[in-house]
């Protein structure tokens, strides 16, 4: 495990944001600045965090090299399900990929009963996104089989849960598409429940993005089974602590949610966005590291030199791909 002494020291060094002018401007996402380069993205996961769609003043240490090498990991372990977009890693905090056309919908399968599903099972509701949900269940409970609930990709504001029947009624996908997509999303899933179990672990739910490239073909997307887009639960307390009715252990950036609300922010209209004090950057860089030795069963290897940005521009210069671009 990382020392807490190095994660102080880095404190000071994180990546807020790239200015890579040899590759023209990024498009700044909330966590990663975007370059277009011909038929290629140049995608930076920053040290960047948001949560309740708000971008947080203050950035994690090690949070996007942790971000960007655990979604290279989970790439690699679900390529034979599913082509992805990744060209190359050339970097810690880098990937380079192929440009897809982004399917404006996420895909979001759930194999438990938490968070936003929980909440609608709670108001009475035993419908979402057009899947019905049985009588009787409790928070947490896992649900009969893995349930597709895709969501719209707002722009601004939350995205809004929809239907199979709402999206081909909007012509945001055909029939044959949707459905070789939920076959895909959920066979993800699996591998990512089966990777999980594995390492101790409960894949509970996760969101899946699907883009389609220049010859037509479904390629996954964005990032995959990271603790920014997926929730698990540790598995040797599961049963009884369903049992007893007692939060879950999780690994998920929820605890950055549980922060902030105890803080009194939870995204609403006239709330105001608290500082992070350094204590806090230091333990959510420890949970995100953690993440990524739990499920990789691997020891973390931080980067930690001084200059980011500089060394992004040294190591994608090294990169055929992109050496026409003159990067230096």
């Amino acid at each position: 495990m990382v020392s807490e002494s190095l994660i102080r020291a880095q404190l000071d060094r994180t990546l807020r944001e790239t200015n890579l002018r040899e590759l023209g401007t990024p498009y700044r996402g909330k966590v990663r600045d975007v370059y277009t380069v011909d038929g290629h993205l140049v995608i930076v996961t920053t040290d960047r965090i948001s949560a309740f769609d708000h971008i947080l003043r203050q950035t994690i240490p090690f949070k996007g090299q942790v971000l960007n090498q655990l979604a290279a990991y989970f790439f690699r372990h679900t390529a034979d399900l599913v082509p992805n977009h990744v060209e190359a890693v050339p970097d810690p905090n880098v990937t380079v990929a192929r440009r897809c056309r982004p399917i404006p919908i996420e895909f979001v399968v759930r194999g438990y009963l938490a968070g936003h599903a929980w909440r609608v099972y709670r108001s009475g509701r035993r419908e979402l996104c057009g899947k019905k949900l049985p009588e009787g269940l409790v928070q947490n409970a896992r649900l009969p089989e893995p349930i597709l609930t895709p969501a719209t990709k707002a722009k601004e504001g939350h995205d809004e849960d929809i239907s199979r029947e709402e999206i081909l009624a909007r012509g945001l996908l055909d029939a044959e598409t949707f459905d070789r997509i939920e076959a895909l999303a959920l066979a993800l899933y699996r591998r990512g429940a089966e990777m999980a179990a594995r390492r101790g672990l409960i894949l509970v739910d996760t969101k899946y993005e699907f883009g389609i490239d220049e010859e037509g073909t479904i390629r996954l997307i964005d990032e995959v089974h990271t603790p920014d887009s997926s929730r698990y639960f540790y598995a040797d307390e599961y049963e009884e602590r369903l049992r007893k009715g007692f939060p879950q252990r999780q690994l998920s950036k929820e605890f950055v949610r549980e922060w902030l609300m105890a803080h009194g922010f939870m995204g609403q209209p006239g709330q105001q966005l608290p500082d992070l004090p350094d204590e806090v950057r230091v333990e959510i860089a420890r949970r995100y590291i953690e993440v990524y030795e739990q499920l990789t069963g691997e020891p973390f290897q931080p980067d930690t030199h001084p200059d980011s940005e500089q060394r992004i521009r040294e190591n994608l210069a090294a990169l055929p791909l992109l050496q026409a671009q003159r990067i230096r």
